[in-house]
């Protein structure tokens, strides 16, 4: 791994900030059940490795050299929140529950990457190789995930799964960590098929409450 020097200690503050902009005026809750809405910013817990979704500006020594994207087992990192988005056509207006079978793109909140996998070897379990990629939420069409759940739409209490829309691979975590400098962190990664390994849980997070409206300036998220 090669460490682009990101100041840990600036993270909250600016984590902060940045849901200010994001999750404008009110229209939003922290918690509760109800389906995962268009524009939140959230936590993704492993169920079966019990760890949360992470990236960080940290990128990978092999493979594509892009952004890494790992799991962590602190509920408290602000490099963990995601914002839920449509793809780059629009198709997730803000404050709309996700439906299960939508496609959506997953931005990681303080760098503005995209959830990205492509046909490169992860490091440690030599899967498909799972990283953050773009600028400023605008990546490519290998940004795209379909979320799989039961029934209509995404629930916050459900375990989901999330499928690769350009290569079918599910994201996972099979427990591989990582050493310095990221010790201890996991392996996220890509498999062709769905088991144990892949399955998510929304947590911590700023949930747009289904049907709010959109402020005055904010276009679809």
């Amino acid at each position: 791994m090669r460490s682009a020097g990101c100041s840990a200690a600036a993270g909250p503050v600016l984590l902060a900030l940045l849901l200010v902009l994001l999750v404008p005026g009110g229209g939003a809750t922290k918690t509760g059940v109800g389906p995962v809405t268009c524009g939140s910013v959230l936590k993704l817990l492993n169920t079966q490795h019990r760890v949360r979704l992470h990236s960080h500006d940290i990128k990978y020594g092999s493979g594509s050299g892009q952004q890494s994207v790992t799991g962590v087992e602190a509920s408290d990192d602000a490099n963990s929140y995601w914002r839920i988005r449509g793809g780059p056509e629009g198709g997730c207006p803000r404050g709309s529950p996700v439906r299960c079978g939508q496609a959506v793109r997953l931005t990681h909140v303080l760098t503005g990457k995209n959830l990205h996998t492509h046909h490169f070897l992860s490091p440690l379990s030599s899967n498909q190789e799972v990283s953050a990629f773009g600028e400023d939420g605008e990546g490519d069409d290998l940004d795209l995930w379909t979320v799989r759940c039961s029934g209509q739409h995404w629930e916050r209490e459900a375990a989901v799964r999330f499928q690769h829309v350009g290569t079918s691979v599910f994201l996972s975590v099979t427990g591989e960590q990582y050493g310095s400098p990221i010790r201890g962190q996991h392996e996220v990664h890509g498999m062709p098929s769905a088991n144990t390994h892949n399955t998510w849980k929304a947590m911590e997070g700023i949930f747009i409450k289904p049907g709010a409206e959109l402020s005055a300036g904010h276009d679809e998220l």
